[in-house]
């Protein structure tokens, strides 16, 4: 790997892109360090020590890259693009002008981008004042006094709404001019920025014994989260021989890849979504039975966790059948003379695909809530902090955007005749 990274650093293309990646996440950083004006740092140290025990705050904090903790410009990191980009990709497959689009190619592709532009910019709106109000009314932040609090306040929201749109452009720049996803390469910086405040707050507050042990669990589980995110069904693939003039074509055999994790991270972030809702209605409304309800579903509980899992491994089947469609896959192997050995072409492949489809996504269901759910129940037994930065989330999200920015960048080295990481 070492030799691989050297190589690309000595082709002038692939470096600048290299440096160019690590210098817009370097400024992400730098933003992230930047205070919203209006709210005092100690009211905001105090907050976050009363909300310690909330999973759904250290949830947030750690994506955002520790820039929640310190209500900075950045605070609502990229969960506002994420969720407009969950929301325009699910939107595809219900909407005919948005699937009309999506087939356009390039032109349409732009449409799609500049209406997740707008519904992220609505969306942070609408969590910029979700955290004010939480920060305000469950955890006694108070404003500035030198300024009206009107005033304050829509300063506050529109300088997290900017925010939100710087983040949007610096992964935009990222994807277009850099090395990997923009976006995903974001939440892995912010991910990974967590890790020396976890492990040394850990040591402090843990025995050593502790802190190290969780550390060589993670390094065991590592190699296991990158085994089944390879991992593939093949489902193999003929072609019939075709003569056009006194060429011979098909005879081919090939193989349709369902990945076991077909659908990545996302189920974790959809139910998410849908256990911290209440909380956001919560600071929005001071209702009581409202507020039990949100500290049910965030807080380190059974209810938590079980309504957790459930809503993972059904998001694995519903995401996986929305990006994943078996009557295009049959359809378009019959129109190009390829066909399943032992499967008629039509209902039967598509049946056979579903089939195998099913199998193999509800272990990669069990599999995502293992990851997502054991890390908060060993969390509420042990309050190590560690376990959150370094908890199956994070590390599955970490995994996957590396071995995709490796690949990536392995594509690029071999156009240049150079060996890339995977051999």
């Amino acid at each position: 790997m070492l030799s691989a990274i050297l190589n690309a650093f000595r082709v002038p293309d692939l470096r600048k892109k290299i440096l160019f990646t690590l210098s817009i996440i370097a400024l992400y950083r730098l933003g992230s360090f930047i205070t919203v004006p209006g709210i005092p740092a100690n009211q905001l140290i105090g907050a976050f020590q009363a909300a310690g025990d909330n999973a759904a705050l250290l949830f947030l904090n750690l994506f955002s890259g520790n820039a929640l903790a310190k209500f900075s410009v950045l605070s609502l990191g990229i969960m506002p693009y994420i969720t407009a980009s969950i929301i325009m990709q699910l939107m595809q497959g219900v909407i005919p002008t948005l699937q009309r689009w999506a087939r356009e190619g390039e032109t349409g592709q732009k449409k799609i981008t500049q209406i997740t532009r707008y519904l992220t910019l609505g969306l942070g709106l609408i969590n910029a004042i979700g955290y004010l109000l939480l920060f305000q009314n469950q955890y006694g932040v108070r404003l500035s006094p030198l300024v009206p609090e009107m005033l304050t306040s829509a300063i506050i929201v529109f300088t997290l709404v900017a925010g939100v749109a710087f983040i949007m452009w610096m992964g935009e720049l990222i994807t277009q001019r850099g090395i990997g996803n923009g976006m995903s390469l974001i939440i892995f910086a912010n991910i990974v920025a967590g890790f020396p405040s976890a492990i040394w707050q850990s040591a402090q507050t843990q025995s050593p014994f502790m802190t190290g042990t969780i550390i060589v669990v993670v390094l065991l589980v590592i190699p296991g989260i990158v085994l089944i995110e390879r991992a593939q069904r093949r489902i193999p693939v003929n072609y019939a021989k075709r003569i056009q003039g006194r060429r011979v074509m098909g005879g081919t055999s090939t193989y349709i890849p369902l990945k076991v994790n077909g659908a990545g991270v996302i189920p974790i972030i959809f139910a998410s979504a849908l256990l911290y809702f209440p909380m956001q209605l919560a600071a929005f409304f001071d209702v009581t039975w409202l507020k039990s309800l949100a500290d049910a579903l965030t807080s380190g509980s059974w209810i938590n966790w079980i309504l957790n899992a459930g809503l993972i491994i059904f998001f694995c089947f519903f995401y996986t059948s929305m990006v994943f469609n078996p009557n295009d896959t049959a359809d378009n192997l019959r129109k190009q003379g390829g066909f399943i050995p032992g499967v008629r072409p039509g209902i039967n492949t598509v049946q056979y695909i579903k089939n195998v489809l099913n199998r193999i996504t509800l272990p990669g269901g069990f599999y995502i809530a293992a990851i997502a759910v054991l890390p908060s129940i060993i969390f509420t037994f042990t309050g190590d902090s560690l376990i959150t930065a370094f908890g199956g989330t994070s590390i599955l999200i970490m995994v996957g955007v590396a071995l995709d920015t490796m690949s990536k960048l392995e594509s690029q080295l071999k156009m240049y005749h150079y060996e890339g990481f995977f051999r």
